[in-house]
């Protein structure tokens, strides 16, 4: 895959480096000749030395071949002027990084398919881990709709050494939860569960669940026998 990433900050030299990682193409656009090297030789990727909203540089840079645009550039002006020239330039498959939600909207409209607020992205992550300090991780989906979070399971608990289908069938795990991901080791891979995969103490798991029913789902799993 193609990835165009216009600002080569914190973020998208970050972004880039994971993206290289993982086997992608990508080419970095920023007005930083230094941050343009780094790109080029510590991260790996092609870097283009100029504005990321002006058209020839763009265009230097491949935009009509990207499969996918990330627009992390220092402020929401210009990543929205970049949103609406990717979409011009016929991208199918891009991201914004938005610092006012002022510009959320506009960006939508733009052509903008993934929004992320920093701000709201950090505040979250930070209420989670004060609010849910035994919770490894936790995603949100659908606008806070859907949580996933990974727990891990404690020694001498309930659910420790029992199956997924038993818990599934217990009536105090909260309704319309699911077990969605196993791990027995921080070093084994992550496995779809079925019925009879068991919980052994100190595996992980991945729950999803309603924000409703989260302090439950914590409950339920935290129990002692």
């Amino acid at each position: 895959m193609y990835v165009l990433i216009g600002g080569a900050g914190l973020v998208g030299l970050s972004l880039a480096q994971k993206l290289v990682e993982l086997g992608h193409t990508v080419a970095v656009i920023d007005i930083d000749p230094i941050a343009c090297r780094y790109a080029r030789e510590q991260v790996g990727a092609m870097a283009f030395e100029g504005s990321a909203v002006s058209t020839e540089v763009l265009l230097e840079a491949g935009i009509r071949k990207a499969d996918s645009l990330a627009a992390v550039l220092r402020s929401d002006a210009l990543n929205l002027a970049m949103v609406t020239l990717a979409k011009h330039y016929g991208v199918t498959h891009i991201l914004s990084r938005m610092r006012h939600p002022d510009f959320a909207e506009p960006l939508r409209i733009a052509g903008a398919n993934h929004i992320i607020s920093t701000v709201e992205l950090s505040v979250s992550t930070m209420v989670n881990a004060i609010e849910y300090p035994q919770v490894e991780s936790m995603m949100h989906f659908e606008q806070g709709q859907i949580e996933v979070l990974k727990l891990a399971i404690p020694n001498n608990c309930y659910v420790a050494g029992r199956s997924v289908a038993e818990i599934a069938q217990d009536a105090r795990f909260p309704t319309g939860s699911l077990i969605i991901g196993y791990q027995s080791h921080p070093h084994e891979d992550l496995i779809i569960p079925n019925g009879s995969t068991i919980l052994e103490p100190h595996s992980t798991v991945l729950i999803v669940t309603k924000p409703g029913s989260l302090h439950q789902v914590i409950d339920f799993i935290e129990q002692r026998c």
